[in-house]
């Protein structure tokens, strides 16, 4: 930690915000900051005084220590140790997961965003009892798993009573992993204050002039400050002011420690070496390493009289900078011998994963039985959910291992493991350590299967673009060697080949299905399934298709939580291909409750994210915003940039300018998301039709049809119908027609046939058009698909309007401009409108502000939420945040809408 600076001059602002911070967390604003500077500039000083200030909260603790880096929660468990007693107040899932993560219990591993939901629950019940401040020093030193479970807890901190502190240095701590995070960077003093310390500390007068230079210098660090004026003469000032090129302060006052150092005695400065390589300051430990090193009992004298330790229960150094002279310093044969040293002593206390660590330490050169010893240690840090320790341990161990296949192998394992914790850029740099030659054929598999994970998540065009290919040479690599791991390269070329859709690269739709095919009767099982019932979807003429399709879809009804975890995304391009679109959205909405209560950040993501995109077209964009609301919470959650999160699509549905969708469309298609530029385009020709510009809509779709993909394909055909109807293409369009007619013959879902007959009815003659739309209402009011029975009163209103039956248009009219207003469809509620206008209707605008409007995306979402019957906790758990914060939120809601009950809620929010 930073070490205490004698006065804290100029920090008025600072301590100020802090202790509002403070403050907030005694009255349930719950908060958190993060306290950044550069070595010396007093971040421990700062939040010590801020928080011995504080007055009726709870303090506890868990600073960084560097041993500790690759062990996975370990400050995590420190900080929460003395809050064990409100474990069984939080969700039982949650509980559980803190516990794996402990290593108190054993069980799957848990996903590091699960612990940090329930850190979170934790805390908050602990600050009902009473308000709690977290303090967390040397945050750079923490092990990544609990960084990560302390900047989620930070970012969701809103009604609860807790505050947590953190400081770290300014150069030490990766900015993307506290994104979010309100920070307070620490500057240096400001001149006056600055030579006010340095003449305060000086053994010697200053010359006024002199001490600005100095201060100017040091850029008014105090550490800096306090040091050398104690150190040097006025004459070393004078020269050390005038140098032409300065050094960094952090490297100046190292090498200044390292002179204080070197006067030391021999067996102070060995003692001082083992206190900086156990570096969590136990003196249990410290002094069984001394005695085993053959160091008197008072070796640690001459350091304490130079006030470069402090030696209690703990010990501590002045600063981090003293540790690192007093490592760095010393020769490395010396090194070695007191991590081995440590490493027994570990090993005595069964502490395996720092006794590793230390062996690891203490080798030259490669060991291929320490190298083993740091894979068991991965593997233990992975049982407790530390992927990001267990890569790094991985990585450790491949370093120790002689040079072979056998390093690249644990190289390999390192960077799948990073890849799935997130780390791209962490496995970015392990792969290109491996040789790629020294891999046998599995091992090159697995290396291109995690190449298109990481061009999927780095968005790395080329690697996207190419990504199905990639999974198709993965899939031959395995063949004959590992059948699962066949069937899974197969199942995942399908997948990625959604995301390039009809832009990907060196493989085509007949060419993938056949090989899915092929790969389906390796291994029987739900994979075997799955491959036939895709390869059906692909090859297949779909009346034969239809059973294939409907068995896969039926396993996944079936599926238990682990099973839809894994296959369950896959199912939409099989059920929205037998326009089963209810089916569809139970199982999405399945998947993702199983992800929540897993804690599967990935999976949920990905799920929330099809819903959205799914909703859009189903049920409309207010369900399409509430899950892309859920998208971006959950992203804000996590650490990514929430602003990134664009549904284009969307945009094109809510009244974007068409010119500002097109851009967005052709940006992702850069980055090789033909998928998103599909889904733009639909949505815009769909605003071209609301809109009435059904030739620019004809030209837009003419060509996607053409281009056929699945389907994707399928959906866009009533919309091509719709606008050739329009625009005097009529005969063009009645191709499309039949291959809507033979889904809905087929298929037989209330949806497939509603779209087919209000179709038929666009293109059919005055004398026969009636009963089909009267049909097609019929059918979608049995399907949830709100949409597209909005669109089915419309064009019958619009039918009737030129048949001249006017009073039956505007029943027609009316009923669709109500629910294109509930879904917020304002391009097709305009169209209604007009044409309720031109029967010759009043149709007043309905002024916003008076209901859902007037609640921001997330008040919303949990009002919705409270109005289907879910508790608090079940909300929190949704939104990954705490029951304090949904009661928050729901107490503006009430206020907002002006009601006083939940009851009330479902009567306000308009249903969609």
């Amino acid at each position: 930690m930073d070490a205490p600076t004698p006065p804290i001059l100029g920090r008025t602002d600072e301590l100020e915000r802090l202790g509002a911070l403070l403050g907030g967390a005694r009255n349930g604003h719950g908060g958190a900051l993060l306290i950044r500077g550069e070595p010396g500039i007093g971040k421990s000083t700062i939040l010590h005084g801020a928080v011995g200030a504080a007055r009726g909260l709870r303090v506890v603790r868990a600073d960084g220590y560097e041993a500790e880096a690759a062990m996975p929660f370990a400050a995590l468990q420190r900080l929460t140790a003395p809050l064990a007693a409100h474990l069984d107040s939080i969700p039982p899932r949650q509980a559980a997961a803190l516990r794996i993560a402990a290593g108190l219990d054993r069980g799957a591993p848990p996903d590091r965003f699960l612990v940090g939901l329930g850190t979170l629950s934790l805390l908050a019940a602990a600050g009902e009892d009473e308000p709690l401040a977290c303090v967390i020093d040397d945050a750079h030193f923490l092990d990544p798993e609990s960084l990560d479970v302390f900047a989620f807890v930070s970012r969701r901190l809103q009604a609860e009573r807790v505050a947590i502190l953190l400081a770290a240095r300014a150069d030490a701590l990766p900015e993307p992993r506290t994104g979010g995070v309100p920070t307070l960077r620490l500057d240096g003093l400001a001149a006056l204050d600055a030579v006010q310390l340095l003449t305060r500390s000086a053994d010697e007068p200053i010359d006024p002039y002199l001490a600005v230079r100095i201060a100017a210098e040091t850029g008014g660090n105090p550490l800096a400050l306090v040091d050398l004026a104690h150190e040097l003469t006025a004459r070393q000032l004078i020269a050390s002011s005038l140098s032409e090129e300065p050094s960094p302060i952090g490297e100046r006052l190292e090498s200044h420690y390292r002179e204080r150092l070197a006067a030391l005695p021999g067996p102070t400065r060995l003692w001082l070496l083992a206190a900086a390589a156990e570096s969590t300051g136990d003196r249990t430990v410290i002094e069984a390493a001394a005695s085993r090193l053959g160091l008197p009992p008072d070796a640690s004298s001459a350091a304490e009289g130079a006030d470069l330790v402090s030696v209690h229960d703990t010990i501590r150094f002045r600063h981090p900078l003293v540790r690192l002279a007093a490592y760095h310093g010393m020769p490395v044969a010396d090194r070695r011998r007191v991590h081995e040293v440590l490493s027994s002593l570990m090993d005595d206390h069964g502490r395996d994963d720092l006794g590793a660590w230390h062996a690891a330490s203490a080798t030259s050169g490669t060991d291929l039985e320490v190298a083993d010893r740091m894979e068991r240690a991965a593997d233990a840090a992975g049982g407790r959910g530390g992927l990001v320790s267990r890569a790094r341990l991985l990585a450790r161990a491949a370093e120790l291992t002689p040079d072979g296949a056998g390093r690249d192998l644990r190289l390999l394992a390192a960077a799948e493991t990073a890849t799935a914790a997130g780390a791209a850029q962490l496995a970015s740099e392990l792969v290109g350590r491996i040789d790629v030659a020294r891999l046998d054929p599995v091992g090159e598999g697995r290396l291109l299967m995690l190449r298109v994970g990481m061009a999927l998540f780095l968005g790395d065009a080329e690697g996207v673009l190419t990504a199905s290919a990639t999974m198709l040479r993965a899939a031959e690599l395995f063949h004959g060697l590992v059948p699962e791991l066949e069937q899974r390269a197969l199942l995942a070329a399908f997948e990625v080949l959604l995301t390039a859709e009809w832009a990907a690269r060196d493989v085509t739709l007949p060419e993938l299905g056949r090989r899915v095919t092929e790969g389906a009767d390796l291994v029987d099982g739900p994979r075997a399934i799955a491959l036939r019932a895709i390869g059906a979807h692909m090859l297949l003429p779909y009346p034969e298709a239809v059973p294939i399709m409907r068995r896969a879809v039926d396993l996944l009804v079936a599926a238990d939580d682990a099973e839809l975890l894994e296959f369950g995304n896959f199912g939409v391009a099989l059920t929205m291909g037998l326009w089963d679109v209810e089916t569809c959205v139970r199982l999405l909405e399945r998947t993702a409750a199983a992800a929540r209560d897993a804690g599967a950040i990935q999976v949920l993501d990905t799920t929330l994210w099809l819903l959205s995109l799914l909703e859009l077209l189903h049920s409309g964009p207010a369900a399409s915003a509430q899950y892309t609301a859920q998208v971006r919470d959950l992203r804000h959650a996590i650490g990514y940039d929430s602003e990134q999160v664009v549904n284009v699509s969307y945009l094109a549905w809510s009244g974007a300018s068409y010119e500002l969708v097109e851009q967005v469309a052709e940006q992702a298609l850069a980055a090789g998301f033909g998928g998103v530029w599909s889904l733009a385009m639909t949505g815009l020709g769909i605003r071209e039709i609301a809109d009435g510009r059904y030739r620019d809509a004809f030209r837009r779709f003419e060509p996607m049809v053409a281009r056929e993909f699945l389907q994707v394909t399928y959906q866009q055909l009533p919309e091509y119908v719709e606008a050739g109807a329009r625009a005097g293409r009529s005969e063009a369009v009645r191709p499309a027609l039949a291959r809507l007619q033979l889904f809905a013959a087929e298929s037989g879902t209330p949806w497939i046939l509603g779209v087919a007959a209000r179709s038929a009815a666009l293109l059919g003659g005055d004398d026969e058009s009636e009963p089909l739309y009267l049909a097609a209402i019929e059918h979608l009011s049995r399907s949830t698909s709100r949409v597209d029975l909005a669109r089915a009163h419309l064009v019958y209103g619009e039918w009737l309007r030129r048949m001249k039956r006017r009073r039956e248009a505007r029943e027609q009219l009316r009923t669709a401009l109500d629910l294109f207003t509930r879904v917020a469809a304002p391009a097709f509620a305009a169209r209604a409108r007009r044409e309720l206008e031109a029967t010759g209707e009043h149709v007043p605008h309905r002024e916003p502000g008076g209901g859902a409007e007037a609640l921001t995306p997330q008040e919303e979402t949990v009002a919705r939420m409270a109005a289907d019957g879910r508790t608090n906790a079940e909300i929190g758990a949704t939104l990954f945040i705490s029951a304090n914060t949904v009661d928050y939120h729901l107490r503006k809601v009430f206020r907002k809408l002006g009601i006083t009950s939940r009851r009330q809620l479902a009567e306000r929010l308009p249903t969609t």
